[in-house]
């Protein structure tokens, strides 16, 4: 207690610039894999990825990133743990802030996609198993974490390799392509107004619907989403109008009209992911920087830490400067090194991890958005055959996603006895 007041200041400021490093890598890492499917299939230019991203995020991290947060993200530990010892939260959850920021930014220097959550989790029980007991670590939650990095990938994935093969089947391998799309895409419009008006209801709104004392179930999201879903097919009837075929670009390219209006499609996906994203992932950032605050604040720790606007104002200014600043790096990785994508393609995957977002929110699987996107590429390229993928790439990702763990605790640990020491 007494060093709380006596140091709450700095630690308090300490524990801001963490908060904005972890955002700052969430916006380098995890938002570039949103965007890489859309710059990879040149459906979007790297600017205007990051402008769509930048406004997109922000308004889903400030909008609907939560009033109120579990102190702990997901529960993997016990905060009664530190009822008699305060500071030991404080100091665990700026040296989980830092070891996450610290691994995002090593990944995002080498062009790893890597998972927010996954370095966050990993880091928090890092500190808590070693430097307070083994017995404050709930096992059994960051197990069914470790089972997510198989599930995402793979139910992703089919969902895209499905996808894209009827996208295949009913416009691509037909002798007029060009018709077919205009016939056929107005039904995966609505398919994209309803799949991401479910991600943004079931993940993105879910806090500020709590607030407001709204109960939805989901059957009400998908009817909400159903009509969002009709919406964006009228608009985009009206928008697939104006596209005129250009005979003189088919001559090397038999799609290439096709892609045109395939890239249409790929502006709207990329900005309703980028929403649903900043809203779900902010909290690995402003999750433990809100624990931090409020126990300095009550001088001891509670259940639940109320989220103050500025916080998540700091998370989404993180998110946005990470992405503009180093975002380019793991875009590159997602958009061109795992197989080559165009916007029929970046579509199929876009709306397969969209799906899973929506699939795994509704029966409460832990899913990364990393994995999940990985996974719909590699599902999209597998659609064209095994010789379409980049199988070394493919192994370096691998390998990334079973280190971010370890390396997150192992961080975390040095920095745990680094911050006991300095206030100790």
């Amino acid at each position: 207690m007494e060093i709380l007041s006596q140091y709450g200041h700095i630690l308090l400021i300490l524990a801001c610039v963490a908060g904005f490093f972890m955002a700052w890598g969430v916006g380098a890492n995890d938002v570039a894999n949103a965007m890489g499917t859309s710059v990879g299939s040149r459906a979007l230019t790297i600017k205007q990825a990051i402008v769509i991203a930048m406004i997109f995020e922000f308004a889903g991290a400030y909008l609907a990133g939560g009033e109120v947060t579990a102190t702990i993200r997901k529960g993997i530990i016990d905060s009664e743990i530190f009822a008699s010892q305060p500071e030991l939260l404080v100091y665990g959850m700026l040296s989980a802030l830092f070891a996450a920021g610290t691994w995002l930014l090593v990944a995002s220097i080498l062009g790893w996609p890597v998972s927010t959550t996954h370095s966050i989790v990993g880091a928090i029980v890092g500190f808590s198993a070693v430097g307070i007991s083994a017995d404050a670590v709930a096992w059994g939650k960051v197990g069914s974490i470790v089972a997510s990095w198989v599930v995402s990938p793979l139910l992703a994935g089919t969902i895209s390799f499905l996808l894209f093969r009827s996208v295949q089947r009913l416009i691509l391998d037909t002798e007029d392509p060009f018709t077919n799309a205009k016939r056929y895409i107005p039904f995966y419009m609505f398919a994209v107004g309803w799949m991401i008006a479910m991600v943004t209801l079931t993940k993105g709104l879910k806090h500020v619907l709590k607030d407001a004392d709204i109960k939805l179930s989901f059957l009400q999201d998908a009817g909400i989403a159903a009509l969002v879903g009709l919406l964006v097919a009228g608009l985009g009837v009206a928008m697939l109008k104006r596209i005129k075929r250009d005979l003189s670009i088919e001559a090397e390219n038999r799609f290439a009209n096709v892609e045109r209006v395939f890239a249409i499609l790929m502006v709207f996906t990329a900005c309703a992911m980028a929403f649903a994203h900043g809203s779900n992932d902010v909290a690995n950032a402003v999750g433990p920087l809100a624990a931090v605050v409020n126990t300095i604040q009550m001088g001891t720790v509670t259940a639940k830490a109320t989220m103050p606007s500025w916080i998540l104002l700091l998370g989404g200014l993180g998110i946005v400067v990470g992405l503009a600043t180093y975002g380019f790096k793991v875009m590159a990785t997602i958009g061109r090194k795992i197989t080559e994508l165009t916007p029929s393609r970046g579509f199929a995957a876009e709306l397969g991890a969209a799906a899973t977002v929506v699939m795994a929110s509704g029966t409460g699987l832990p899913i990364s958005t990393t994995h999940t996107l990985v996974g719909a590429v590699l599902g999209v390229g597998l659609a064209r055959g095994i010789g379409a993928l980049n199988l070394r790439m493919i192994t370096t990702i691998a390998a990334s996603w079973v280190v971010t763990l370890p390396a997150g605790a192992g961080i975390a640990i040095l920095f745990f006895y680094f911050f006991k020491g300095l206030f100790g």
